[in-house]
């Protein structure tokens, strides 16, 4: 995916006159320690979870425990955002992504998941992969990817949101 068909801004929102950039967009997303999944539980209720995640080939990797209520989540509706950013209001960038969650089986995409992963945070986050899954036993995990469908970048310094939109 070469990123977005559609960047623009909202005036609505802001006052600063130039959309945020893909590229520096791109690199929010890569360069991020920490992601918030929001996902939709099957009574209705959000379910909202800080995890560690991997931004690469223009989607967003993340792994979850079979057991984890994420997981039971996305089973019966993939639809997710995914957020990160800085935690103050007039300082930073904050990114949205909204997309849809899809399970990676292929042996060739969990391992290059788990090497981005342990390219990004060092040894406390070395998967292996098996089979379908990373880890084993107990410590099993689904490994999923989120296409985006539209990402939002909110500058805070000036004031700004820029929607970038997929095909």
């Amino acid at each position: 995916m070469p990123g977005p068909h559609l960047s623009r801004l909202d005036p609505r929102y802001g006052d600063d006159p130039t959309p945020a950039s893909w590229a520096r967009t791109d690199q929010l997303l890569a360069d991020a320690e920490l992601y918030w999944l929001s996902t939709v539980r099957a009574d209705g209720r959000p379910h909202v979870t800080p995890l560690i995640g991997a931004w690469f080939d223009d989607r967003f990797h993340f792994a979850s425990g079979v057991r984890e209520q994420k997981v039971h989540n996305l089973v019966a509706n993939p639809h997710v955002a995914v957020t990160t950013g800085t935690n103050t209001w007039a300082a930073g960038t904050d990114v949205v992504l909204e997309g849809a969650a899809q399970r990676l089986t292929e042996p060739a995409q969990l391992q290059a998941f788990a090497d981005a992963t342990f390219a990004k945070y060092g040894e406390a986050w070395r998967f292996t992969v098996h089979g379908d899954v990373v880890g084993d036993g107990d410590h099993a995990a689904w490994v999923f990817a989120v296409a985006p469908t539209k990402v939002l970048t909110f500058g805070k310094d000036p004031h700004a949101q820029t929607a970038h939109l997929f095909g």
